[in-house]
């Protein structure tokens, strides 16, 4: 089976660039910025120096999604890494359009998407600029649409890897995937600009993966393992350990 789309669903004011090969789309990104007019999204067939979260090797097979949408927004950069929500929505959208249901996804607090208990794909938000404001922000997305990485490439205890095509049969190129992603990114970007982070916090924790449960969050320094309680307002995740309640801004995440 095969999933199309119609281009006449992209965003107004959207740039569209594909890339036959790019060492990758984040830094592609860094590159543009500072010439772009609105946002734009960037899609490469192939990357030859993809990376992942804290400088980690990103595997890229032929036939999977790499892409970044790069923008410059004028909120604080704590407000804006809270797109990392917007993106993560926008992807389960995709995967429901691409694949006409809903069940078997989930979203994985801080950045990524599941399919069937496994990692399906991955978000990886960079900037540059200060408290003061960003001179750009990209969000970085990688999705194994065509083939997942083998257990040995990717960290102990980490999920297992999983492909759409092998957990559906859904045969998805691309480009493709794109045309579905980048509306459903400008819905719910439009509401997060016109309602705030609470419409989108809610919308996230109805598609969270082990709300309620126990699982481990893993940060420089220290180890929690307790009840995933909620996301607050802020984005962080919250914990409820035999002690006390942790709000946890950035960790690693295993279940």
């Amino acid at each position: 089976m095969k999933s199309g789309c119609d281009r006449q669903d992209w965003p107004l004011g959207v740039g569209r660039r594909i890339l036959a090969e790019v060492d990758s789309t984040n830094a592609e990104a860094a590159r543009i910025a500072t010439d772009l007019t609105g946002p734009e999204w960037i899609l490469a067939q192939r990357q030859t120096a993809a990376r992942g979260r804290r400088g980690r090797p990103w595997t890229n097979p032929p036939g999977n999604f790499a892409a970044t949408l790069v923008m410059r927004p004028t909120e604080s950069p704590d407000q804006v890494a809270l797109r990392s929500f917007v993106a993560s929505l926008a992807l389960f959208d995709a995967f429901v359009a691409a694949t006409g249901r809903a069940d078997g996804f989930a979203l994985k607090w801080p950045n990524d998407v599941l399919l069937n208990g496994g990692k399906l794909a991955g978000i990886l938000l960079e900037s540059a600029g200060s408290a003061a404001g960003l001179s750009y922000f990209a969000i970085g997305i990688g999705v194994n649409l065509a083939q997942a990485p083998s257990p040995d490439e990717v960290e102990v205890q980490a999920l297992r890897p999983v492909s759409l095509l092998s957990e559906t049969g859904i045969t998805v190129t691309p480009e493709d995937f794109l045309d579905l992603l980048a509306p459903a990114y400008a819905r719910y970007e439009d509401q997060f600009t016109t309602y705030g982070f609470a419409p989108i916090r809610t919308a996230w924790l109805d598609r969270a993966a082990k709300l309620g449960q126990d699982i481990t969050a893993r940060t420089a320094r220290d180890t929690f393992t307790g009840r995933f309680e909620t996301v607050d307002v802020a984005g962080n995740l919250v914990l409820t350990t035999a002690k006390t309640r942790h709000a946890i801004p950035a960790a690693e995440v295993f279940f």
